[in-house]
């Protein structure tokens, strides 16, 4: 059972797997970023000033300025806000996953298409070819 569980470790697809989840949840703190400090801003700035993640709900009783408040003190929030933002988080990963997607599959079928091989030139005869015609003919003409 072990050497089963190591043979299965040791195949490339695992490997290759945890690689992509590591790589992904750095990419995912990359995109979070890249919404919360990009493009949160640009919507604002669109929207008369209107930020999505501070957007909630409160369902409980109580006026409170943020989420972080609001659940301290207990009552029960529904983050409009926070879902939109994970919303478009998830729209640019996939794209940016669709992107490297197609770029490798281009790879794949430009390293899987035959080299295009050069076409067959005629060449010349040799000399010795020459030489061997000459003399057949001289035979088939009894010259020689």
């Amino acid at each position: 059972m072990i050497q089963e569980f190591k043979d299965f470790i040791a195949k490339g697809n695992v490997m290759d797997m945890a690689v992509g989840i590591i790589i992904g949840a750095a990419f995912t703190a990359i995109v979070t970023s890249l919404v919360g400090d990009i493009i949160n801003p640009i919507i604002a700035l669109f929207t008369g000033g209107i930020d999505f993640s501070g957007w909630f709900y409160v369902l409980g009783e109580g006026d409170f300025a943020s989420i972080e408040a609001a659940t301290e003190a207990g009552v029960p929030v529904f983050a409009v806000g926070k879902f939109i933002m994970a919303v478009i988080n998830f729209l640019i990963i996939a794209f940016v996953v669709f992107m490297l997607v197609k770029m490798v599959n281009r790879i794949k079928e430009a390293a899987e298409k035959p080299d295009e091989v050069a076409p067959e030139v005629p060449t010349a005869p040799s000399e010795l070819d020459v030489l061997l015609e000459i003399r057949d003919s001289l035979k088939a003409s009894g010259r020689v």
